[in-house]
């Protein structure tokens, strides 16, 4: 499976609400890092504590529109595709950094003050 195909199985998951099955491809020691770079989570279990309450972490009316990955030798960049209830479509890019075939970082970046416009 590539780098890529993992990250395409973890938006998956994400999709369908299977959180137990998207933090398997993580790290025990990862970071998570949302956009404006200041709100970092570490740890596998903290990052799967805070996906039960992701509904307060994205705008009101979120939904992914597009998705597509780009695969470099040991990461990969999800480019997004989005709207919400007050944006009716914008991109961010997810990096994410493996070590192996486990992810030991996640880094969102999102025009921070369309972000913030959107709550």
């Amino acid at each position: 499976m590539s780098l890529a195909d993992i990250v395409k199985a973890g938006w998956e998951a994400v999709d369908t609400g299977d959180f137990d099955t998207l933090v398997a491809d993580y790290a025990e020691k990862m970071t998570f890092i949302m956009p404006g770079q200041a709100d970092v989570l570490e740890g596998r279990q903290a990052f799967r504590s805070a996906l039960d309450g992701l509904g307060d972490i994205l705008p009101p009316g979120f939904e992914i529109t597009g998705l597509r990955q780009i695969e470099g030798e040991s990461e990969v960049v999800s480019i997004v595709e989005w709207k919400s209830n007050k944006v009716a479509s914008s991109q961010l890019a997810v990096l994410f950094k493996f070590e192996g075939n486990k992810i030991f970082e996640e880094r969102w970046f999102v025009d921070t003050e369309q972000w913030k416009g959107t709550f």
